[in-house]
């Protein structure tokens, strides 16, 4: 809406200078120059009728070309506002494929990343044009941000801190709401595919800070996005991933294991022990799209690598949040 103002304001701006000048102009131009031929006539002057009659018919015309003007600018503008979903719905309807289904989506390798039709080419996320600015500063932490994402890559996003990388990753998984630009999953915004059907296909682990471990079992705290209670396919995949993260020993020394509690009133764990909880909670939701921001911060070089083969192993279409 802001940018919607910000161009309706400026064309505005040039089509008040457009009909002011142009017909109105011609109009006092016109009549300074038969002034001298008024005051020089004598008694009824036909030529001077003629050429007054034919200033009037040219303001006239200036006036409805300089208004035809003003509306095919305006269409232009819209156009260029609505383009990116007319474009997104005419790849869906090529592919010859529904354009969502509501269902969770299930896990897959990256290497399945073809299906679809899409041979993992057609933008899996779009952005286009995101405007994002906190209530309390005045000035955008985001203007203009525009990005596409598509099945089955990898992507590094780095950046000093302020530059509003957390900010974008939580405008992505659906935490923050932009003022204005548009933002589509699979050719569909937020609205359309409601809130749930956008959380089940993209998640994120969010900063330490910002993240949290239940009081709860430790299979609660990693199986909590997914569902509760749990199957046993899922615990074995909550065990493999944990395996894989380098948890194992930790489990080991659980009296309960998987069934232990954990948090405040429970086994307390480490910042690496709970920096790979978060990974693992955010793997085991098996969305299409998974961001991690600043997750492996925590980690040390050992741990960081096991993390590290674990996400891309398993991530569907991957975007991490780093420092340089």
């Amino acid at each position: 809406m802001e940018r919607n103002l910000e161009l309706s304001e400026s064309t505005d701006a040039a089509a008040a200078l457009l009909t002011a000048f142009a017909p109105r102009g011609w109009l006092v131009l016109g009549t300074f120059g038969l002034t001298w031929a008024f005051v020089a006539s004598e008694g009824l002057n036909i030529k001077l009728a003629i050429s007054l009659g034919g200033i009037l018919l040219g303001y006239r015309a200036l006036k409805r070309i300089s208004t035809g003007l003003v509306m095919m600018a305006d269409a232009v503008i819209s156009w260029q506002k609505v383009a990116p979903l007319f474009e997104a719905a005419a790849r869906r309807q090529l592919q010859g494929s529904p354009a969502v289904a509501l269902t969770p989506v299930a896990r897959n390798d990256a290497k399945d990343d073809t299906r679809d039709g899409d041979n993992g080419k057609d933008p899996l996320m779009e952005a286009h044009d995101l405007v994002f600015r906190y209530q309390d500063r005045g000035e955008p932490v985001l203007r203009g941000c525009s990005l596409t994402i598509r099945r089955g890559e990898r992507l590094l996003l780095e950046g000093s801190s302020g530059g509003g990388k957390s900010t974008l990753a939580s405008l992505l998984v659906g935490l923050r709401v932009p003022q204005s630009g548009l933002l589509l999953l699979h050719g569909l915004d937020r609205q359309t595919l409601g809130e749930q059907g956008w959380r089940h296909r993209v998640v994120s682990a969010p900063q330490f800070h910002e993240n949290h471990v239940l009081s709860e079992t430790f299979a609660f705290n990693l199986l909590m996005g997914r569902r509760w209670p749990p199957r046993e396919e899922d615990m074995r995949e909550a065990s493999a991933i944990c395996s894989e993260l380098g948890l194992e020993p930790l489990l080991n020394k659980m009296p309960a294991g998987m069934l232990q509690m954990v948090g405040e009133t429970g086994w307390q764990l480490s910042h690496g022990e709970r920096s790979r909880v978060y990974i693992a909670r955010a793997l085991l939701q098996g969305a299409e799209v998974v961001i991690f921001d600043e997750s492996f911060a925590a980690l040390d070089p050992e741990n960081v690598k096991l993390a590290l083969d674990c996400v891309v192993r398993r991530a569907n279409t991957l975007l991490v949040v780093a420092h340089p």
